[in-house]
C-alpha cells in the first residue's frame, strides 16, 4: 500500500435500493455520493448477497455467501470458528470501530445459554469495538436527544412518531409530518457527529478504522424537517406490479404466501405508499448531507487523502413493486444496492469516475477492503478483491452473472413450513441472474424462469414453458455449479503425504 498511514472508512446506509442515486439519474438528491462517485468508482450492478440485515451483513463482513455462513435469518447464529474484515485488520494493528450496529446472532456454543447476548439477534460483530452501539433500542442516542432538550416519550421508541396536527398534513400520506426532533438531531447525524468525536479524539498519528452503519433510508419512515417535503408524493415513480395482489400471487406459492403477511404486504392506500417513497427519499437525502459532513472533515483534517472509503447498504426495498415491502425474496428490488468505493491511491487516478458494469456482489468487499491493505484474503471468502476495478485494470474473467440467496425458513412460528408445506431445510430460495435471464431455485418448491430482456418487471415465469426447457435446465445447471464450485474450502487446499504437509492457494 502506497498511501501513508491508510484509514478505512466503511459505510452501510440500511435498505438502500441501487437505483437510487442522483449519479444514475434518479430523483433523489445525493450530491455527495455523486460528487464521491466522480472521484472513485461506482458499481452500477451490485447486489446483496442475502436478505434481511443480518444475513447481509453476515456475507458483506465475513466475504462468505449464505450458503457457507448459514447465517440465513435475523436471530440464526454466525459461526464463531469464521473471520471477518475486523479480525483481519486486527492482525496488522487496527481497532475497528462501530458506529450503529452489525446485527450479528452470537454461537451459542461460545457462551452460557443464559448469556444476554443470546438474547437477541442484534449483537456486534467479533472484532468491532462498539464505540457507539446504536441497535434497534435507541437508547445512546434518545440519551443525547434528552440532554439536548428533546422531549423524547417514555417510550424510546415512540420518539420516531409524526407530530400531530402537522400544518399541511391533510390530504398527505401518514409518513409526510416528521417527528420532535429536528434535522441536526436525528440519529443519522447524531451517528455523524459521534464519528467525527471520535477520529478528532484519534489524532492523526496512527491510522484508524471505522464502520459507520446507519439505519436510515430504514423504517421508521419519518424524516425531519426539510427533508419529510423534499420530495412530492404525486411525483414519485409509480409501482412495479400487476392489476391487483392477487393476481400478483398467482405467479408462485411463495409470492402468494409473503405478500399476505403482516409486515411484508404493501398497504392498499396508494397515497400512503408513494408518501412512503418520498420520505424514503428524503432520508436518503438526509444520509447524503451528513456524508457531505464527514467527507468534509478528512479533507480538513488533511485525512481524504489516506482514506479508503466504502459506501454500500445491506440490502434494498420493495416499497410496493410486486405488493410488497421490505426485504425478501427474488426481486431485484430487494438484493439491488449501491456501491461506490474511493480509493485514494495515485494508482486509483486513471479510474476516478468510472461506472463499472460488470456483476459485483456483497461478498466482494472484504475481500477488496483486505486486499486494498495488503492483506491475504482468506480461503474461507467466496468474493473476489474489486481493487484492479479501483485501478482501471481490466478483468479479463469475472463473473457473468450476479446470485443472491434467501432463507424464509422460521425456527420459532413455523409459517413458511405450515403454509406452504416445507421443512426448515427446504424454505429458502437460491437466485442467478444474467444478462438474458434470471433462474430462481426453491428447495421445496417450483422453480421460476424469468426473460430479463423481454419483461423487465419479471411478471411473466416461463420455467413450465416448454419452449424454455433448455433454457431451465442449463441455468440450473449453472446454479448447481455455482454452489460446487463456492462449497467450505477450510481444508481442501492442504495436502498431507510424503514430505509433510503442502498448502496451495
Amino acid at each position: 500500500m502506497s498511501v501513508e498511514k491508510p484509514n478505512v472508512l466503511l459505510i452501510t446506509a440500511d435498505q438502500w435500493r441501487g437505483e437510487c442515486l442522483g449519479a444514475l439519474g434518479h430523483m433523489v438528491r445525493t450530491p455527495n455520493l455523486d460528487w464521491l462517485a466522480a472521484d472513485g468508482v461506482l458499481f452500477r450492478r451490485h447486489f446483496a448477497s442475502a436478505t434481511p440485515c443480518g444475513p447481509s451483513r453476515a456475507c458483506l463482513l465475513t466475504g462468505m455467501y449464505l450458503m457457507n455462513h448459514r447465517s440465513g435469518t435475523n436471530g440464526t447464529p454466525l459461526d464463531a470458528r469464521f473471520t471477518n474484515v475486523a479480525l483481519e485488520a486486527r492482525r496488522i494493528g487496527y481497532a475497528p470501530a462501530l458506529f450503529g450496529y452489525t446485527d450479528t446472532s452470537h454461537d451459542p456454543r461460545t457462551r452460557p445459554l443464559d448469556d444476554p447476548a443470546l438474547a437477541t439477534y442484534e449483537s456486534v460483530l467479533p472484532g468491532f469495538d462498539p464505540v457507539c452501539w446504536l441497535p434497534e433500542d435507541p437508547k445512546a442516542w434518545t440519551h443525547w436527544l434528552r440532554k439536548q432538550g428533546v422531549p423524547v416519550p417514555d417510550d424510546d421508541l415512540d420518539v420516531y412518531l409524526p407530530i400531530d396536527g402537522y400544518p399541511g398534513a391533510e390530504g398527505k400520506g401518514p409518513s409526510y409530518p416528521p417527528p420532535i426532533y429536528g434535522a441536526e438531531q436525528s440519529n443519522t447525524a447524531f451517528l455523524a457527529g459521534e464519528v467525527l468525536d471520535h477520529l478528532t479524539a484519534w489524532g492523526d498519528d496512527k491510522p484508524w478504522f471505522v464502520h459507520l452503519s446507519w439505519l436510515r433510508p430504514h423504517p421508521p419512515w419519518v424524516a425531519p424537517e426539510p427533508y419529510n417535503t423534499l420530495y412530492d408524493a404525486d411525483a414519485v415513480p409509480g409501482f412495479i406490479r400487476r392489476d391487483t395482489r392477487e393476481t400478483e400471487g398467482r405467479q408462485h406459492p411463495w409470492l402468494a404466501f409473503q405478500g399476505a403477511r403482516p409486515g411484508f404486504r404493501a398497504p392498499d392506500d396508494d397515497l400512503a405508499l408513494r408518501q412512503f417513497k418520498a420520505t424514503y427519499y428524503g432520508l436518503m437525502s438526509e444520509v447524503d448531507d451528513q456524508l457531505g459532513r464527514i467527507v468534509d472533515w478528512l479533507k480538513a483534517n488533511g485525512q481524504y487523502e489516506r482514506t479508503l472509503i466504502v459506501f454500500t447498504s445491506d440490502h434494498g426495498e420493495q416499497m410496493g413493486d410486486h405488493w410488497l415491502m421490505g426485504k425478501s425474496g427474488y426481486f431485484d428490488q430487494s438484493f439491488h444496492i449501491p456501491l461506490i468505493v474511493r480509493d485514494p491511491a495515485r494508482a486509483a487516478d486513471a479510474a476516478r469516475g468510472a461506472v463499472v458494469d460488470r456483476f459485483t456482489e456483497s461478498v466482494d468487499v472484504t475481500p477488496t477492503i483486505l486486499d486494498w491493505l495488503g492483506l491475504e484474503v482468506p480461503l474461507t471468502c467466496d468474493g473476489r478483491s474489486l481493487v484492479p476495478f479501483l485501478r482501471g485494470r481490466p478483468m479479463p474473467i469475472w463473473r457473468d452473472a450476479v446470485h443472491w440467496e434467501y432463507d424464509f425458513r422460521d425456527v420459532r412460528s413455523a409459517a413458511p413450513e405450515t403454509d406452504l408445506e416445507l421443512s426448515l431445510e427446504t424454505s429458502n430460495l437460491a437466485v442467478i441472474a444474467d444478462e438474458a435471464f434470471k433462474y430462481v431455485h426453491f428447495a421445496g418448491l417450483d422453480p421460476l424462469l424469468f426473460d430479463r430482456a423481454a419483461d423487465p418487471g419479471e411478471f411473466t415465469d416461463l420455467a413450465a414453458d416448454p419452449a424454455h426447457a433448455a433454457t431451465l435446465a442449463r441455468y440450473a445447471g449453472r446454479m448447481l455449479s455455482w454452489r460446487m464450485g463456492h462449497m467450505d474450502r477450510t481444508l481442501t487446499h492442504w495436502h498431507l503425504g510424503e514430505g509433510g504437509p503442502v498448502f496451495r492457494r
